[in-house]
C-alpha cells in the first residue's frame, strides 16, 4: 500500500462523510454551521470517523478562503477559546493532591493539553491536512511579528509538528537528473543559499559525478522536499564558493576526492521552522557517503554568515566597543568604499581587522539566550561540528557582500568528535573552534580597549 492509496482512501471517507453531514443538516437551521469556529467545536465534539474527516476538510476549505483580517481573527479564537480547559484542569489537580496515582497523573497531563492540539490532530485527518496545517502555520508566523498573544498557538504547532515530522517518518532520497521534474522544480525554487538560475545551473549541481544532492521527504507531503543539501567533492577544504559554482569549473575525479563539501543547506517548508531536520540530514548523508565513497576523509561545510555585517556595523558605531581597537575601526572604514573587494589594493588592508572581528563574533558574541549570535553557527555547532576556518572574501556575490562583507566559514564534521562537541555545546554553550580561529581572537584581546 502506498501514499496515493491512503490518500484515495481518505478522500472516499471524506466524500461519504460529506453526504452524511448533508443529510444531518436538512432538518436544521441553515445558519447553524456557518461559523468556522462553530465547525471547529463540532469537530471536537466527537463525530464519527467519516463525518469527522468530511468536517475537517470543510474547515480547512473555508479557512483557505479567508483573507488576512478574518484569518487573524481565527487565530485569536484558537488562542482564546481553544486553550486548556481550566475547569477540567482544576479538578484533575485537586484529584492528584487528594490521592496521587498514575491514573490521576495521566488525567492532569491530559487536562493540561490545550484543546487546539486535538483540533489540529483532527484537522490533520482531512485529505491534504498536513500540507494545509503547515501552510496555516506559515500564515500564523506572518502575524506573530505584531501579535505576541498568538505565541501559544505557534508553540502548539511546533509541538505537534515535532512529533509528526520526527526522524522515523523521514525518507532520504538522492536528487539527480532522473528525479521527477516536479521535484527538481521545487529544488530550484527552494534553494535559499546560492540561487539556482536555470535548468542548466541545476544540472551542473546534481548531475556530474563529483556533485551530489540529497533531500528529506515525508509521506504526507508527497514530492515536496522538507530540506535538501548540495555537496561537492574536492581534494581539499575550499575557501570560496565561486570555483564550486563556476559553469566552466574543473571537475574532481572521484578517485582523488578526499573532501565532501556541504555548500548549501536549504529548508523548504517555512511552516516547519523550529522543527529540526538538518542534523539528521547531515549525519545520514555522511553515513551514506562513507559507505559509497570510502576514500572520503573530511566532511566540511562552506557556510554563509548572514548576520555578520549588521553586527559589525553596531560595533563600529559603538564608541565603547571592546571588540574593535581604534586602528581596526580606522581600517574598517574601508568597507564603506564602493567595490572595495574587487582589487587587492583596497581589500588586503581589511583582511586582518575583518578576521579579528569575525573571530570575536563567532567565539564571544551571544544572543539573549546566551547562544552564539550567528544562526548558522548555532545550527552546525549544535550538530557537533567544529568551527574550522574563516574565509576572507569567500563569497563576493552582491548579497554576501551586503550581509557578511564576503565572509564565509568552514565547519568541520569530525566523525570521532561529533558527539563530544555536541555535548559541550548543549551543556556549556562551548564553541569548539580550531587553533587558527582562536589565534585571531587572541590578537583581538591583546589590542587596547576602545574608548
Amino acid at each position: 500500500m502506498n501514499t496515493s492509496f491512503f490518500g484515495e482512501l481518505l478522500q472516499t471517507i471524506s466524500d461519504r462523510g460529506r453526504a452524511l453531514l448533508s443529510r444531518e443538516k436538512r432538518g436544521q437551521d441553515p445558519l447553524r454551521s456557518e461559523s468556522l469556529i462553530e465547525l471547529c467545536e463540532d469537530l471536537l465534539s466527537g463525530r464519527g470517523e467519516a463525518s469527522g474527516v468530511a468536517l475537517a476538510r470543510e474547515i480547512l476549505g473555508r479557512y483557505a478562503e479567508l483573507r488576512t483580517g478574518p484569518r487573524v481573527a481565527f487565530f485569536e479564537a484558537l488562542a482564546q477559546r481553544f486553550g486548556t480547559d481550566r475547569e477540567r484542569m482544576e479538578k484533575a489537580v485537586a484529584a492528584w493532591r487528594e490521592a496521587p496515582s498514575d491514573a490521576a497523573a495521566r488525567e492532569v497531563h491530559a487536562a493540561s493539553e490545550p484543546r487546539r492540539q486535538e483540533l489540529f490532530r483532527r484537522l490533520n485527518l482531512a485529505p491534504g491536512g498536513t500540507t494545509a496545517l503547515v501552510r496555516m502555520r506559515e500564515q500564523l508566523m506572518d502575524a506573530l511579528g505584531h501579535r505576541d498573544d498568538l505565541a501559544a498557538v505557534d508553540e502548539d504547532f511546533v509541538h505537534l509538528f515535532s512529533s509528526w515530522f520526527n526522524r522515523g517518518f523521514l525518507v532520504l532520497r538522492r536528487i539527480d537528473w532522473s528525479t521527477p521534474a516536479i521535484v527538481l522544480e521545487k529544488i530550484i525554487r527552494y534553494e535559499a543559499v546560492h540561487a539556482i538560475h536555470d535548468w542548466d545551473d541545476l544540472r551542473r549541481r546534481i548531475d556530474p559525478p563529483d556533485r551530489r544532492c540529497y533531500a528529506f521527504f515525508h509521506p504526507a507531503l508527497v514530492d515536496d522536499p522538507l530540506i535538501f543539501v548540495e555537496i561537492a567533492f574536492n581534494r581539499d577544504i575550499p575557501g570560496a564558493i565561486a570555483p564550486i559554482l563556476a559553469p566552466e569549473r574543473e571537475r574532481t575525479e572521484l578517485e582523488r576526492a578526499r573532501t565532501a563539501v556541504f555548500y548549501s543547506i536549504s529548508n523548504c517548508q517555512r511552516g516547519l521552522a523550529g522543527v529540526s531536520f538538518g542534523s539528521f540530514l547531515i549525519k545520514q548523508v555522511v553515513e551514506d557517503l562513507c559507505r559509497d565513497l570510502p576514500k572520503l576523509t573530511t566532511f566540511v561545510t562552506l557556510s554563509p554568515v548572514p548576520n555578520f555585517a549588521s553586527w559589525l556595523a553596531r560595533e563600529r558605531a559603538d564608541d565603547n566597543s571592546i571588540v574593535l581597537s581604534p586602528d581596526d575601526k580606522a581600517a574598517l572604514a574601508g568597507l564603506d568604499t564602493a567595490d572595495w573587494w574587487r582589487n587587492e589594493t583596497t581589500s588586503e588592508p581589511l583582511r586582518e581587522p575583518l578576521l579579528r572581528a569575525a573571530a570575536w563574533y563567532f567565539l564571544r558574541a551571544k544572543n539573549r539566550r546566551g547562544l552564539p549570535a550567528d544562526s548558522v553557527a548555532r545550527f552546525h555547532l549544535g550538530n557537533g561540528a567544529r568551527l574550522e576556518r574563516l574565509d576572507f572574501l569567500g563569497d563576493t556575490s552582491e548579497r554576501a557582500i551586503k550581509q557578511a562583507h564576503g565572509l564565509m566559514v568552514n565547519y568541520l564534521y569530525d566523525l570521532d568528535d561529533i558527539e563530544k562537541n555536541h555535548e559541550a555545546f548543549a551543556e556549556n554553550r562551548t564553541v569548539v573552534a580550531s587553533s587558527s580561529v582562536q589565534r585571531h581572537l587572541r590578537t583581538v584581546e591583546l589590542v587596547p580597549v576602545a574608548g
